[in-house]
Parts: C-alpha cells; structure tokens; sequence
C-alpha cells in the first residue's frame, strides 16, 4: 500500500485536481484540537444497545486504517482488488437487522458498481471505526451514523478511479463515465475497476467529493438481496457457536444464583470426576469446569460442590421491590421536565384522573445463549464472539479488546477481536461480562477455551430491561383537553455503569437522577399539554439492568401512549382524532397517525368480537405509528392484524425496513403477553423458555407496513417497532371489554 493511504481519512492529501473541503475548521475550538466546541455539544444520548454519542457525521473515522494487502483500500471501509473483488468492511454487528446489506449500499451507491459485484466482510476491532474509537452497534445508529461517511468512502474511491482512468488514457476525468464498476471513456474505451486498482492506491484522497442527489439513486432505495443470507441457507455463516481453532476446549461457570452473591468456597473434585472433565478454575465471576466439549463441561459444573455468600438482598422480591419503587416517588425524585404551573393547574381544572403501571424486569433472550472463544498465547490474546461492542478506549470502559485484554492480562495492542454473525443482540450483546469471564479463564489455562452458557445461565444472568412503576395524574379543560400532566417514574438507572468517565460532567448530568434511558419518551412527548412536571426518582437495586430493545421507550410508550388513550376516553373523544388535536405541531408524528388510520379503516367498524387500538411514538429518529385489531379468546386477547406506519426518513432497503417493523412488532407481542422476569429470595425465576415464552407463529398477526419516506437523514430501524405495539394493544382491549390495562404482563379479569 502506498505511504498517502496510511493515514486517517480526515488527513487526506490535497492533490492539485481534488474538491477542497470549505467547511469551516475549529470553530470556536476552545483548545481542543480536532473538533470544535459546537460540534462537541451536538453530543446527545442515543440510548439503544450500548452506548452511543450523536456528534457530527465527519468525526465517525479514527487514526489511521486497518492493515490489508487489497491494491486498493482508500478508507477503512472499502478495498478493491486486482481481481476486482468489491469488499465494504462492516464496522457493526449483524444480528439479523440487516447491517451487513445496508451498509454496502451506501458505499455501492457513491462507488457506482452493479450490487452482484459486492461483498463484505465484518471489520477488525479498531479505532478507525466509530465515534471517538467507540465501535457499538446501538441505538439503531447503524444507518444513521454511517449515512455520511460511507458514502464518501464510495464517492472518494469512484473519484480515484476515474483519476485513475484519466491519467491511463491521458484524458480529462470529466469525459469518464463511471457505471456497474466500469470507466466508460467518451470514445467507448472501458477499464474495470480491477484493473484499475494499483493506479487509484497511488492517487491521494481527495478531501470531499459532491454526494449524489436523492434523485439519482439506484442502489439506495431499493430491496436488493442480502449479502448475509446466501451464508446463513448454506449454513456457511459462523455465529460465536461455530468460531475458533478444531481443538477448543469447552467450559461452563458456576455463578452466585442470588444477585450480588460471592463465592465463599468449593470443592472441585466431584467435577473432575466426571469423564471429560480436565480443570476446574476459580474466576472473578465463579468457578469454571473445562472439558472436551459441552455435555462433561456441563456436568461437571453440575456435579461442583460450590458455597455461595448470597450477601444482603438474599430476600429480595417483587413485593419489596414495587415497594422500594412507591416508596421513591412519595420521597421525590428530581424533575426532567417542568413546563408551566402544574400544581395551578390542577388546582384550575377539577378532579384528575389519576392511574399507577407497573413493569417487570425483561430478558433479552437471544436465540443464541452467550458465548466467548479466547486463546492467550505467547503474550497475545484472540478472540471470536459474537459482540455489539467491539471497541473503545479503556478511558470509556472499554470495548470487547480492551476488556478481554484486561482479563487475559496483556496489551489491548496484542488483542485481535473476530467478530461473528450474532444469534440475537437487542442489546445483550452490549455488555462485556461474557467476554471478560471467558478471557480471564483463557488467561490461566493452556490452549482455546470457548465459554458456553446454557439457556437458564442466559436468562438468570442477564442485564435486563429494568422493572419500572409510573403514576400519573392530568386534569382535563373545558374542551376536554388535558391541562396539565404529572409523570413520576421509578426504576433504576441503566448508564450508571456504562458512563464514559472521560467527559467532564457527564456522569452528574445524565446518570442518577436524570438518566435519559429511564425517561426517554417520557420527559419529551409530543402531545400539547401546557402544564406539565415530569419525575425520575433513581432506585439502586442489585438486579442488573442494561438496554434492551428500544430501552427507556419500551416503558414510557406503554405508559404515555395508554394515558392519552384514558384521557381521550375520559373526554369523551375518539382516541385518534384526540391524538390529532393534540399533535398539530408536530407533523411527521400526524403522518404516520393519519396514515395508519386510514390503512386501517379506522372510521369503520371492526368486524364483530373485535376492537382496535392506536399508539404513536417516536423513538431514535423514526416516527411509528400502529393499529392493532384484538379479540378475546379464552380469556386471553388475540391480536389478528397490525397496520404499522413509519417514517424513517430516507429509506434505504424497503425490504429491510419491514422486516424490522415486523420483528419489532413481534418482540414487543411477546414482552406484552408473556414476558416477565419475576424477583424471588434474591434471584430470577425464570429460566427457560417454559417459563419464559415467546409468541408463537401460529399466535402472530398479519402485519401490514407503510413506508412514508420524508425526505429527512435516515432515522433508526432496528427498535422504533417496539415501543407502540404493546399500548394500540392494550387500548384495544379497553374499547373491547372496557378493562385498562396498567400491569404487564397482560392479565385479563
């Protein structure tokens, strides 16, 4: 590879011929040298699957680029062989939501090459990828934070070409047409871009290019095939499961069953009696059984005789824990939201109407239980997972290579992090716990050893969608319109061990008493109330907690989206058009709510036994909108069909786009009718799929989606489904039988 590409994309060369970057440098620097202060406070929590940091688009790049012997690799996401194999390197996770044929779309798009010439690959861990060497896939970031930068990647690697093929044929550039991973001169003269690569590696990177137009999309826009799954039907694709060297040895981890709990001491030699069984290792986390594969790994740890200081919150449960919830609101929590006189108000506008919900801690339940594969040797620690976090500087705690570094006791320098398919993510994934346990082990044995969890292990040992309890008071105006709204939430906080300690402040301002994750939906809807308070009251519990699909909105959706439903009803008014009047200053949201309406016939009336209810909620950039049609059946509702609306801007794969909509449907169904982590002696009790149930296909809905792209930057696509299913579901119920539903999961009476 030439010397000018070893650098950072941001220190590209300034070649004679190249477009000059007049964006404007350091703007009010204050000191800082590489962004400015304006850029730096456009940083805002995108609570998703981890943690991310919106700032602008130009800062997504690191120093330098990863080593490749490909002839042509103008940027860390994009490599052109001789051979003219088209390779984007996907810098995020793909856990079914459709990275890894998203991503190379952007890049196609600007490069101009036909999409059966495209391939990718997943990129190694490192600083070149993500904010400020933060690589996450989160927050259904993906799209939007690559929207810009991948682009360019495939607009500056076009323009190298076409330099390229100038110079070859001793031609202006500008009489060269690029198409389908052609140079097309004027006079019919073609070179591929293969045969172009080693000229392009010697050009420099222009600083920018012009992007195309919105109206000049080919790629973009259009439900090309996936690249992942010609791999998955083969059953070529490597999850965390399938990785690593032939002769990996296999362990199962003892842990404290009771939240908290520490190992007090055990007796390894019932273990080791078992056939297959090789070593029994104490970890920070507990004891580790290795054997020759899964089952004498398995029962070993089955056979271990282990005691366990269960610690102080042994008794632990439910009751306690709604009581620790109630007891936080009644002592006050710290305001989020405070417009107007609420307490005037309620005082102006008669009696309030008043309702309490409660939600269960949630699991993640990924199809494909945690795994980690680590071989530490002659100072150097690899290893294979199926992670949401690849990188990060240890400042900020740490990403995959920097934790199993730690753990495995060398230098995250000496640490490669294979990144695999991923059986499920919704944020689990995230977490680093399951890497660190299996590097720490690695570090003390000899030769690979891949960490397997079993599905109670799963389960019992996630860091799950905190439980939450929210009471509500509004009062009502003349017109039926509410005049003044109080929200008070209790439930723990989840960026308190994920707050990057290296921003000045950040800590004190979003963790504790004003974590976004926990008042995201809440502390900003959208509907006109003139006065209103909303509360966060922090309650520190030993359960842990982390993001989960849609986070702090899978709550606050339910809750606000069922209020208004209450308030409408108590008015009087249809639940939709009580929405409209109340939304006229914010039209994407109308949008969506008039567009699904309509799909649905919603003026009509719904065919007999039947109800339908409505929500709409904004979440990470996107504007969703559904209508669920729900009967009863035994006691139990039945929800036949759901009309989903979404605006997520710029549409890139439609077919993805739906897909989502509909996997998040789905997983908000199941969280709605089933899902509940109950809390007993300090512990979770559920631990398998019999206790713990997903909706089944022959209880899925018909799901209809309309896409209404707006024209804005792309907005999210992975969560922004969840959030409104579970309340158009519950406010059906209420039209149907007259039953509000305030507890989940859904229990009817």
């Amino acid at each position: 590879m030439s010397e000018q590409h070893e650098g950072p994309i941001g220190a590209e060369s300034e070649t004679p011929d190249a477009p000059q970057n007049d964006a404007p440098q350091n703007e009010e620097a204050d000191g800082k040298k590489g962004f400015s202060r304006r850029t730096f406070v456009k940083v805002g929590v995108i609570a998703g699957a981890g943690l991310t940091l919106g700032v602008s688009y130009r800062l997504i790049r690191g120093p330098g680029q990863p080593a490749t012997d490909a002839a042509f690799a103008p940027s860390a996401f994009l490599r052109i062989d001789t051979d003219g194999s088209i390779t984007v390197m996907v810098d995020r996770a793909e856990m079914g939501q459709g990275v890894a044929t998203a991503l190379p779309q952007l890049v196609a798009e600007e490069l101009d090459v036909a999409w059966d010439q495209v391939s990718f690959e997943f990129a190694p861990a490192h600083p070149a990828y993500g904010i400020f060497g933060m690589q996450v896939t989160g927050g259904s970031t993906s799209v939007v934070q690559s929207w810009e930068p991948l682009r360019e990647a495939g607009a500056k690697a076009r323009w190298m070409l076409r330099e390229a093929a100038a110079q070859q044929w001793g031609v202006p550039a500008a009489q060269i047409r690029m198409q389908g991973g052609i140079a097309i001169n004027a006079d019919g003269s073609e070179l591929t871009y293969g045969a172009l690569a080693s000229a392009a590696a010697s050009i420099g990177v222009p600083r920018s290019v012009p992007l195309k137009d919105a109206t000049d999309f080919e790629i973009i826009g259009t439900s090309v095939p996936r690249l992942d799954v010609p791999e998955k039907t083969t059953g070529e694709a490597i999850f965390g499961l399938d990785a690593g060297p032939s002769d990996t040895r296999v362990a199962v981890v003892a842990r404290s069953p009771v939240f908290g709990g520490t190992l007090s001491g055990f007796d390894p030699a019932p273990a080791l009696g078992v056939e297959g069984v090789d070593e029994v290792v104490e970890l920070e986390s507990g004891v580790a059984v290795v054997a020759n594969g899964y089952p004498a790994a398995k029962a070993g740890r089955d056979a271990l005789l282990v005691e366990w200081d269960e610690g102080p919150e042994s008794d632990l449960d439910d009751a306690e824990i709604l009581r620790r919830f109630a007891t936080a609101i009644e002592e006050g929590g710290g305001s989020v939201r405070d417009d107007g006189d609420v307490e005037a108000a309620f005082e102006e506008n008669g009696e309030a109407i008043q309702a309490t919900y409660r939600l269960p801690y949630l699991a993640h339940a990924t199809m494909e239980p945690m795994n980690c594969t680590v071989w530490v040797r002659d100072g150097r620690c690899t290893v294979w997972v199926g992670t949401q976090f690849q990188n990060a500087p240890a400042i900020a705690g740490g990403g995959a290579r920097q934790v199993a570094a730690a753990a495995a006791g060398v230098d995250a320098d000496d640490t490669e992090i294979h990144t695999t398919f991923l059986g499920g993510g919704f944020g689990r994934r995230a977490e680093r716990d399951y890497i660190r346990e299996a590097a720490e082990l690695a570090g003390k044995v000899s030769g690979p050893v891949k960490v397997i969890w079993s599905r109670e292990d799963d389960m019992q040992h996630d860091f799950y969608r905190p439980a939450s309890y929210h009471e509500l008071g509004a009062v009502l105006d003349s017109d039926g319109k509410p005049a003044g709204w109080q929200h008070d939430i209790a439930t723990q906080s989840i960026l308190e061990h994920l707050v990057p300690v290296w921003i000045p402040g950040f800590a004190e301002h979003f963790a504790g008493s004003k974590d976004p994750t926990a008042t995201e939906g809440a502390s900003n809807h959208p509907y006109h109330v003139p006065n209103i308070n909303v509360n966060f009251a922090k309650v520190d519990l030993p359960v842990p907690v982390g993001f989960w699909r849609s986070v702090g909105h899978t709550h606050t959706g339910f809750v606000v989206e069922s209020f208004i439903d209450e308030l409408a009803h108590a008015a009087g008014q249809d639940p939709y058009q009580y929405r409209r009047e109340l939304l006229d200053a914010h039209p994407r949201h109308l949008a969506v709510l008039d567009a699904v309406a309509k799909a649905s016939d919603w003026g009509s009336p719904a065919p007999e036994g039947r109800a339908r209810g409505i929500a709409v909620v904004e979440s990470f950039g996107s504007y969703v909108a559904e209508v669920a049609e729900v009967s009863v059946e035994d006691g139990r509702p039945r929800v036949h069909k759901v009309w989903c609306a979404i605006d997520c801007g710029v549409v890139v794969n439609p077919a993805i786009v739906r897909a989502q909509m509909e996997s998040g449907i789905v997983y908000g169904l199941t969280a709605g009718l089933y899902g509940e982590i109950n809390i007993d002696k300090g512990r979770a009790v559920q631990g398998n799929f019999d206790t713990y149930r997903m909706l089944r296909m022959n209880e899925s809905p018909e799901v209809e989606v309309l896409l209404m792209p707006s024209g804005d930057d792309p907005g999210g696509v992975g969560e922004p489904g969840t959030p409104p299913i579970i309340p158009a579901v519950t406010n059906a119920i209420f039209a149907l039988t007259g039953q509000r539903v305030r507890d989940l999961p859904i229990r009817l009476t």
